[in-house]
């Protein structure tokens, strides 16, 4: 993405000279203080809940065979004409953008389009280059599990706080779901024109040179709903891309 994003960098206050007579001031953020109130995302859209009956019986159907229970991770096993077969008949289409700094933990954002604001930010104990790695073997899947709740306490399987992360069906840590924060939302406003791809961007960080750099990878996921307690994200490549594949599932088990 090279010359997509000009790369900015801000004065840090180690620069300036310093004055012995009066006292240091505290340190300023390396962005303008200015760019949180310059975002432009919007609130998502509002979605209609109305769905045709034949595409809710093929939804459940669907989810009913896929998914295979094993001591160390549910994670839902898929050849690949199923899987081709199933995006056609249901799911929306989403956008994810995964992303941290090289020495930092990935987060991933889960955005309607690229000009909303993320309805859903869930940070990974996975490092950066650990996912990079794992993305050039050519398949990950990510499992984030939790346990079911009663009846009375269910909420919906996106909004639990806290998951067990399985990376290709090793346990990997967790996964915790937080609110966007400003740096969050100052990378989704970089790529806001940006549907799909990956590189790096200036991120806000003390640290110079590629360590002080946000690594991302966006693209559009395919959504799927299979009931209460199950949700799968499936990337979407390019027709005729044999890129690496990637699948994000949240499970209550």
């Amino acid at each position: 993405m090279g010359e997509l994003f000009p790369r900015g960098s801000s004065a840090s206050i180690d620069d300036l000279p310093e004055t012995p007579k009066t006292p240091k001031p505290p340190p300023s953020p390396p962005l303008p203080p200015t760019q949180h109130q310059q975002l432009s995302l919007v609130q998502p859209p509002q979605k209609k809940k109305h769905k045709p009956k034949v595409f809710r019986i093929l939804r459940s159907v669907f989810r009913t065979f896929p998914i295979i229970t094993s001591p160390a991770c549910k994670i839902p096993v898929l050849s690949g004409g199923l899987l081709e077969s199933a995006r056609g008949i249901s799911g929306s289409k989403v956008t994810g953008t995964l992303f941290g700094y090289r020495k930092g933990r990935v987060s991933l954002s889960m955005q309607e389009n690229p000009r909303c604001l993320p309805s859903l930010v869930v940070e990974l104990s996975m490092q950066t280059s650990v996912l990079q790695k794992e993305m050039s073997t050519g398949m990950l899947r990510i499992a984030l599990e939790c346990e079911k709740r009663s009846d009375k306490d269910k909420i919906r399987v996106l909004d639990e706080p806290l998951w067990t992360m399985f990376c290709n069906g090793r346990m990997g840590g967790y996964g915790v779901k937080r609110d966007a924060s400003e740096e969050d939302l100052n990378v989704m406003e970089l790529l806001k024109a940006v549907s799909m791809g990956a590189g790096v961007l200036p991120g806000n960080s003390v640290v110079e040179g590629p360590d002080g750099e946000v690594a991302y990878m966006r693209a559009h996921f395919e959504r799927l709903v299979g009931s209460k307690d199950s949700e799968t994200l499936y990337m979407i490549s390019p027709e005729g891309d044999t890129g690496p594949e990637l699948s994000i599932f949240f499970v209550r088990v």
